[in-house]
């Protein structure tokens, strides 16, 4: 058991697990997606989608897996979203100015390209949001390949961008993606939100207290018709940051301890699940001339193209303005790498794209396909710019 001498690294070490934990997990989400795409296109395909769609408790797997089990994943990004921006790497505007501004740019150009794509198709402009997300532990996975080629403070600004990106992506959920709502039962989520308030103002700290009326905030929220995730981030947000002053033994606050002990739940549970399930997509059928349909390559291009337009564009006008630096030790070819990573947006695209398109199963799968295209491609040429373009320093430091 570490001592307190180490529990005082918290920020540190909280930042360290963080990027090797995604990194595997991103390798991790990489081969249950391979394997659901195998499996979609195989003789067990009926008994895959048999299995999503069978029902247990009123609700079908799938709807579980998405609605229940994703509010651990938000729940989650809300905990480093609070500790990111109160105690760490966003602390600051010297430290948030880079990622805040790529994290826009990376958010507005995907949109663009998207609706330029499908003004034509307006049952399909729902889905703008789509190419808008980074996956943190796809694109982490991928620099996890590279090893030492990648300068340290390039893997902070992308997870510091991708917990911004994470944050707009929620934001956009509870404005665009929203259903009808329920008056009595939004008032009841807003009173157990007020209790969490709360109870974390006159410094309670216990975690099992916080969960237990956070699982009743997640099913007043899922009857409100607002989408049930969100939760997650709420209750996150009430979670206490420093320790109790009244158990002073006590070095370590209700948030590291909960985000650390759902860390490696998430990164290698939660979001393979997610991955396996919604990542699987029939190809029968299908030809080149599916991928340029409005709504596959609106998402293709807008991860591909918009993202590294975006993240690049804005954060080269910010540096050059002198708003923000470059990352340390960092070339302008890594700074474009990197861009192009930020183009995986897997897991929140995917998550999205169910939002967007509730009731057509075609235009889900029209959705994955552009998802797992601008994904793979995104991802293909970001780890190829990186394994060429490392900086002079770490080359003088390679044997």
């Amino acid at each position: 058991m570490a001592g307190p001498a180490t529990r005082t690294k918290k920020p540190l070490s909280a930042l360290r697990d963080f990027l090797h934990g995604e990194a595997a997990g991103g390798i991790v989400l990489m081969a249950v997606a391979a394997l659901a795409l195998a499996i979609a296109n195989s003789p067990a395909a009926p008994l895959y989608f048999g299995l999503l769609k069978s029902y247990v408790l009123g609700l079908s797997v799938l709807h579980w897996i998405n609605d229940a089990l994703m509010a651990v994943f938000f729940l989650l990004v809300g905990l480093e979203i609070k500790r990111e921006v109160l105690d760490g790497q966003l602390s600051s505007w010297s430290r948030r100015a880079l990622p805040g501004f790529t994290a826009l740019g990376g958010m507005i150009a995907p949109a663009l390209i998207y609706l330029a794509l499908n003004l034509d198709a307006p049952e399909s402009l729902r889905g703008w949001a789509i190419p808008t997300a980074t996956d943190i532990a796809f694109a982490l996975g991928v620099l996890s390949l590279l090893g030492p080629r990648v300068p340290a403070s390039l893997k902070v600004f992308l997870t510091a961008l991708a917990i911004l990106d994470d944050l707009g992506a929620v934001i956009i959920i509870a404005l665009f993606y929203t259903a009808e709502i329920s008056g009595p039962h939004l008032g009841l989520a807003a009173a157990t939100l007020g209790i969490l308030a709360a109870l974390n103002r006159f410094g309670v700290t216990r975690l099992p207290l916080y969960l237990l009326l956070g699982a009743a905030l997640w099913y007043f929220t899922l009857r409100s018709g607002i989408h049930a995730t969100l939760a997650g981030v709420a209750l996150a947000l009430t979670i206490p940051l420093k320790p109790s002053p009244a158990r002073p033994d006590d070095t370590e606050s209700p948030l590291h301890r909960l985000e650390h002990g759902l860390h490696p739940y998430v990164a290698f549970l939660v979001i393979p699940v997610f991955g396996f399930a919604n990542a699987g997509v029939s190809f029968s059928g299908l030809g080149l001339s599916t991928l340029a349909a409005p709504v596959p390559l609106g998402i293709m291009l807008g991860l591909f193209l918009g993202k590294q337009i975006g993240v690049f564009g804005f954060g080269w006008l910010a540096i050059r303005a002198g708003l923000a630096d470059l990352p340390a030790r960092a070339s302008w070819a890594q700074f474009y790498g990197i861009a192009l990573l930020c183009g995986i947006g897997f897991t929140m695209s995917l998550f999205i794209g169910l939002l967007a398109f509730p009731y057509s199963e075609a235009l889900q799968d029209q959705t994955k396909i552009g998802v797992l295209a601008g994904s793979l491609l995104a991802g293909l040429c970001g780890w190829l710019v990186l394994r060429f373009s490392a900086s002079e320093d770490i080359r003088r430091e390679q044997p």
